[in-house]
């Protein structure tokens, strides 16, 4: 007599063998994960969460009621934004800064780093690093104070004119002046240190790449052109998104110390514009909404250029 043994095999699920992988993977890494958390609830504290305060934007806040019991008033603030006679000078001059920093200050690194590399004395080398470096770590109040010192009426720029029989130019009391100023210390102050990023990637280039194009009579130009570039593409593609999405922050610090009632038309932005109609005469509703559509603008252009660079190169933050 035969007797048949049946066995029964539960087959498991594909979702569920994968949700199992990934839990043995995260048990496996739990160490990385631990110097993940600090980041992850500073993050979650001082970005994420003051993030309720945006709906102040949708209300008229005052502050004895506070912001739940505040009134709604909708996208009031929005208009009244949008139909001010000052919202075509700010939108000129915020992205008049931010994009030509951008065409100005963005390649100056690449070329800087590309030219650090090709120098082969080693204490050269570090000295033309330091030099390019030391700008960065002067503070944004002791440069618009340096800025004064030399392009003021009685400063070291108007003294070399005058030396050489020209006139004193009044540089921080005309308003055309203060986009050359702003830029060029930006530049001054941060190619140097933009640089290091640059650097890294070039140090990662394989010298077999370098040697086979010499083998194959290429020049230094040539080698920099097809070797050095494409190597430090990647970086710069993600570099740029990061930079366009944050077209609309231009730096506050150094605007606000650099305005002066002669020169406003020009270097008024909306950073300061937001820090004035918030902080100075408490409007923290159309504060608020000002601030909204400076971070929505930002967020449209940092979707739209990522998309478009992943299209042209295939590098993108997503």
């Amino acid at each position: 007599m035969h007797t048949e043994v049946r066995m029964s095999t539960k087959v498991e699920h594909p979702t569920q063998s994968i949700k199992k992988a990934k839990v043995k993977k995260l048990l496996n890494n739990y160490q990385l994960y631990l110097f993940l958390l600090p980041a992850l609830i500073y993050f979650i504290i001082f970005h994420y969460f003051p993030m309720y305060g945006v709906i102040i934007a949708f209300k008229n806040f005052i502050a004895t009621q506070g912001i739940m019991g505040s009134p709604w008033v909708g996208f009031k603030h929005f208009e009244r934004f949008f139909e001010s006679f000052q919202f075509w000078s700010l939108i000129k001059n915020t992205l008049g800064l931010s994009v030509l920093h951008l065409i100005i200050g963005f390649p100056l690194p690449i070329i800087l780093a590309l030219m650090m590399n090709q120098i082969r004395h080693e204490k050269y080398k570090r000295f033309v690093q330091t030099v390019v470096y030391a700008p960065h770590f002067i503070s944004v109040v002791v440069l618009a104070g340096m800025i004064y010192v030399f392009f003021s009426n009685n400063g070291l720029i108007n003294n070399f004119i005058m030396m050489f029989g020209g006139e004193s130019i009044s540089f921080m009391a005309k308003p055309e002046w203060f986009k050359p100023l702003y830029i060029g210390s930006g530049v001054w102050q941060e190619t140097g240190w933009a640089a290091i990023i640059y650097l890294a990637a070039l140090a990662g280039v394989s010298p077999e790449l370098h040697e086979a194009a010499v083998m194959d009579g290429a020049s230094k130009w040539h080698r920099i052109l097809h070797v050095d570039i494409p190597a430090i593409m990647p970086t710069a593609v993600i570099l740029l998104i990061l930079s366009v999405g944050n077209i609309m922050n231009i730096g506050f610090e150094k605007a606000y110390l650099l305005q002066t009632p002669l020169n406003q038309p020009s270097a008024e932005i909306i950073p300061t514009y937001v820090y004035k109609m918030g902080l100075q005469q408490a409007q923290y509703s159309f504060a608020a909404a000002v601030g909204l559509f400076n971070a929505v603008i930002n967020l449209v252009l940092l979707v739209a250029v990522n998309k478009f660079a992943k299209k042209l190169s295939g590098q993108g933050l997503w």
